[in-house]
This record gives C-alpha cells, structure tokens and sequence, in this order.
C-alpha cells in the first residue's frame, strides 16, 4: 500500500466516524440541556451574497416534550420532602416547564410531585404559600406550592436539588392532600 492509499484510507475512517459521532448526537461543541447550542469563539460573520442573520429568540420558559437521545439521571435521585428543580410536564402532557417542584413519592421510574410557581393564584384550592428563598432562586421571589395538582415526573427530568421542606411545611402538605 502507498503512503496516498493509507492517508486516503484514514481520512475515510475518520470521515466515518465522525458521521456516526454526529448520529449519535455527539457534536464538536456542548449543550447547555435544553437550550439552544452556541457557536464556540467569537460572533460568526456573514459571508458576502449570504442573508442576514436573523436575531435569536429569546428562550421560552416552555419547552415542548422532547424526543431524541434519553437524558442522563441526576447524580443524586429525589427523596420524598425535597425540592429539586425539574422539568415538569404540564397537565395536558402537551409540554413541560423546567420549574422547582416538592417531591411527595419517588418510586422507580418516576417521582410524584407538586408544582412550585412564583404567581399567586388566590382562586385555586389548596394552594400554600412559601417563604421567600425557598426555590433557590437568586432573586428569593416568594413562591406558592400547589398541592391540587400532583404530577408524575421521570427522574431523568430532575435537574438540581434546592433543599428540603422543613416539617411545618411538610405537615402543612399532608393535611391538604388528605
């Protein structure tokens, strides 16, 4: 074999696997989960004869369901009376929100949660409201737990733990879920 068939035969393979590497999702740069990639270095510059870049979106609290490769578990699974930031599904199951949420119930597959929102909804039942702080947030935003609507979340939907619901709280939510 000459040196040009080997070299040829290299750039080949590598050509192969880099098509499989982008098969599987494995691209040159990371992404942040969920949102959109960023081109690595600098801004990009348009080409002459190319169209205009047109500006990014601002990036949507709601995310629709997603298909694709499975997401990793988080390092440390949920535990009942904890509050973790997940990507709950909302309740038509036609999207989700990544939003903090108190885990009630984790069984294999999935935990059983309660929303976290940060708007007062004084018309629903059951709804409790949170000391400021309590989600994590930079901002300490006051928050209400909703404890009318109990939501099934996969574990890999669980992204960062925040702390635990002190027993005040606690036995607060177990009275309005009875």
């Amino acid at each position: 074999m000459t040196q040009a068939q080997v070299l040829e035969a290299v750039a080949a393979a590598v050509v192969a696997v880099v098509a499989v590497a982008a098969a599987l999702g494995y691209a040159g740069s990371r992404r942040r989960r969920g949102g959109p990639s960023r081109p690595s270095g600098g801004p990009q510059r348009r080409t002459p004869g190319s169209p205009p870049r047109r500006p990014a979106r601002a990036s949507s609290p709601t995310r629709p369901a997603q298909s694709g490769p499975p997401r990793t578990l988080p390092s440390r699974l949920p535990e009942a009376r904890e509050i973790w930031w997940a990507d709950v599904p909302f309740e038509d199951g036609t999207g989700s929100k990544d939003r903090p949420c108190l885990v009630l119930y984790r069984g294999a597959r999935t935990a059983t949660v309660l929303k976290i929102t940060s708007k007062h909804h004084p018309d629903r039942p059951g709804v409790l409201p949170l000391p400021p702080g309590t989600v994590g947030d930079r901002d300490k935003r006051a928050s209400w737990l909703e404890t009318d609507e109990p939501r099934e979340v996969p574990l890999d939907h669980f992204r960062r733990r925040v702390g635990a619901a002190d027993r005040q709280l606690w036995s607060r939510v177990q009275k309005a879920l009875t």
